[in-house]
């Protein structure tokens, strides 16, 4: 992938070492009451890492990293909790029409983002990216993309392939999830056993505790906050949302927050991150989903490193068709 849009390997692969640490020894500290049986068997979603903007966004995150393109961290005291705006964008996703897709179709959707080359230096380089994934999960997510500067200068379409966590000169020999979640329970309490059976796929290297990660209780608030990348219906999407509202250490962030696309928003910051922050960006007023956005501490100091605005998401038929 081009340098624009996807963070440099060596960064990626410590963070993921070190989530692999960090959820392990908390699985081991909360003991057999937070684990379900050890025999019991999950069927994994299939190879799912976000594809172009924010490769990072799942495998960072039994917990998550991102934030905001002015005053990142302002830690002023909110006007409201981190339930009580998902409760809000749950209303509001009631009220969204809904799409249906076939298998055979794909979601589109149309970034705004802005990314570092290094996580913690350098410019920062404006981009909008076009991604059609697969509605069925049966091909591969391809990409379009190009500088903000240079609203001609799209690229060729290009296939986008998972990449090997244990091995950076390979790619994994699998299609993405299903990018349109048609199949999701509409009750938060049935939504999160569905997704306590049904993880995201990290793709772990070879050797690390799976059990530890996939059997700790945060993973059911990863895998949620991963299909916010793809289409949930707008009765799941409310049940995703509640869901998300129950989540322990959630916050408000306070201030002048708006997303890369310049929107006013409000950001949660969710729990968990390691090596920076991860916040899911709504809009001010609507308290629809816009996006969201990384930052990284390095010293004590946090400083954005990316972050992506959701502009158009549709069903189209085929990868470079335009709703």
């Amino acid at each position: 992938m081009h340098t624009i849009d996807q963070p440099p390997r060596g960064f990626e692969e410590q963070l993921l070492t070190d989530l692999t640490a960090h959820v392990s020894r908390r699985a081991a500290e909360a003991g057999a009451t937070r684990s379900r049986s050890a025999g019991r068997r999950r069927r994994l979603l299939p190879g799912w890492r976000l594809a172009g903007a924010f490769g990072l966004a799942v495998a960072l995150t039994a917990g998550g990293l991102v934030v905001q393109t002015t005053r990142v961290g302002d830690r002023t005291p909110p006007t409201a909790s981190a339930s009580e705006i998902l409760r809000l964008a749950a209303d509001a996703a009631r009220q969204q029409p809904e799409l249906t897709a076939r298998p055979d179709q794909y979601v589109f959707t149309e970034s705004v983002t802005t990314f570092r080359e290094e996580p913690d230096s350098g410019p920062y380089i404006d981009s909008r990216v076009r991604l059609w994934r697969s509605a069925g999960g049966v091909a591969h997510t391809q990409r379009r993309h190009r500088l903000e500067s240079e609203p001609n200068g799209w690229s060729d379409l290009e296939v986008l392939r998972l990449d090997d966590p244990g091995d950076p000169t390979k790619e994994l020999d699998v299609f993405p999830p299903p990018a349109y979640h048609g199949d999701l329970p509409a009750d938060p309490d049935e939504l999160f056993r569905y997704l306590w059976d049904h993880p995201v796929d990290l793709h772990l290297p070879e050797g690390a505790d799976e059990e530890g990660v996939y059997g700790d209780e945060s993973m059911v608030y990863t895998t949620a906050r991963s299909m916010l990348d793809g289409y949930v219906p707008p009765q799941a999407l409310a049940a995703l949302y509640e869901l998300l509202a129950r989540e322990p250490g959630a916050v408000v962030l306070s201030g002048g927050v708006v997303d890369a696309a310049g929107r006013p928003a409000v950001a949660i910051r969710v729990p968990g991150s390691i090596g920076g922050n991860t916040d899911i960006l709504f809009d001010r007023d609507t308290h629809v989903y816009l996006g969201r956005r990384m930052s990284v501490v390095r010293n004590g100091k946090e400083s954005l490193y990316g972050a992506g605005a959701l502009i158009r998401l549709a069903i189209v038929d085929r990868p470079g068709q335009l709703p």
